[in-house]
């Protein structure tokens, strides 16, 4: 008998759960009191991640699922799993920390599209170190993509003098994770780990990191960080956070990841409609417009993603 039955209703109602979680954090970002910095309020809500992650972490070893300590591993399968666990800890740390400066010096609305750049950089990374060929139609799409970035980050004039320096920095995010995501896979895709598991050593770290950041470059230290843990914003985005990574994770399981994908591509419209209301933000055509160029390209790489692998599934063997 199957230990778990995955439910392709499950998934969508998660996926779409994802999707309202990822449209209000840039909102709940952007909330935050004027005095706390952006270095401070990514160490804040990491470490409200921590504390709402811990318990579930808890729950799941006393109900008796041991995940990762379940398996036996040789020495230094250890080492290089604690290696990857620390260097893609930091990476989702560093890429906290830029969002949240990123959503403020761009723009909830500007940062929201400009994460959507995450397959640019994942069909980078297939290009070059997993040598996987893309055909005409993904690189069409891939063209049109990163016009439609640049359009946006120019403002909607298409002159490099308008290109603005913090929605560049923007696009740091969707790189970093997709380092992080690309090095993950390759090491845990083959592990009994678990999603809470892999949710709190992921903030864990990240927040060790961040800490330490603030020690050596913050000139209050820990201590701007600290207090900005007691503030109710950074608990909120703590939370909504750690809702959105361990629902995510949990839709994966039930569903493809490249529909789950698909599903949740649309977040940046959920933000673009709360920033009126809630940010006093205007929002311009060019923004509008650029959201559904880019909303429609991924749509079309996905499709033709998944057109290419039934195409190379069906080819018989020689």
């Amino acid at each position: 008998m199957a230990l778990f039955s995955p439910s392709v209703g499950k998934g969508i109602t998660l996926s779409l759960v994802s999707l309202t979680l990822l449209g209000i954090m840039p909102i709940i970002s952007n909330l935050r009191p004027s005095e706390i910095g952006a270095l401070s309020f990514a160490f804040a809500l990491s470490v409200w991640q921590v504390v709402f992650a811990a318990p579930v972490f808890g729950w799941e070893l006393r109900s008796g699922t041991k995940g990762i300590f379940g398996i036996d591993l040789s020495r230094q399968e250890r080492r290089r799993m604690i290696l990857v666990a620390l260097f893609t800890g930091a990476l989702f740390g560093l890429s906290t920390y830029l969002y949240v400066l990123s959503v403020e010096k761009a723009g909830a609305t500007n940062a929201a599209i400009a994460i959507q750049a995450y397959p640019l950089f994942a069909i980078l990374w297939e290009s070059l170190f997993l040598k996987r060929r893309k055909t005409p139609v993904e690189l069409a799409l891939t063209a049109v993509l990163i016009g439609a970035l640049y359009y946006l980050g120019t403002g909607g004039t298409f002159l490099m003098s308008g290109l603005s320096p913090w929605f560049l920095l923007s696009l740091g995010v969707p790189l970093l994770w997709s380092i992080a995501h690309v090095i993950i896979k390759e090491e845990l895709s083959n592990t009994a780990i678990t999603p809470a598991q892999v949710t709190f050593f992921r903030v864990a770290i990240s927040t060790l990191f961040l800490a330490l950041v603030l020690i050596v470059a913050a000139s209050s230290g820990i201590g701007s960080g600290i207090n900005a843990v007691f503030q109710v914003m950074s608990a909120l985005m703590g939370l909504v956070y750690f809702l959105e990574l361990i629902v995510w994770f949990y839709a994966v399981r039930h569903i493809d990841v490249s529909l789950a994908s698909s599903i949740t591509t649309p977040w940046p419209a959920l933000t673009m409609v709360l920033a009126v209301p809630f940010l006093g933000d205007a929002i311009a055509p060019f923004q509008v417009a650029a959201l559904i160029v880019i909303v429609a390209c991924i749509y079309g790489l996905t499709l033709a993603s998944l057109r290419k692998n039934r195409g190379q599934q069906s080819v018989p063997e020689a």
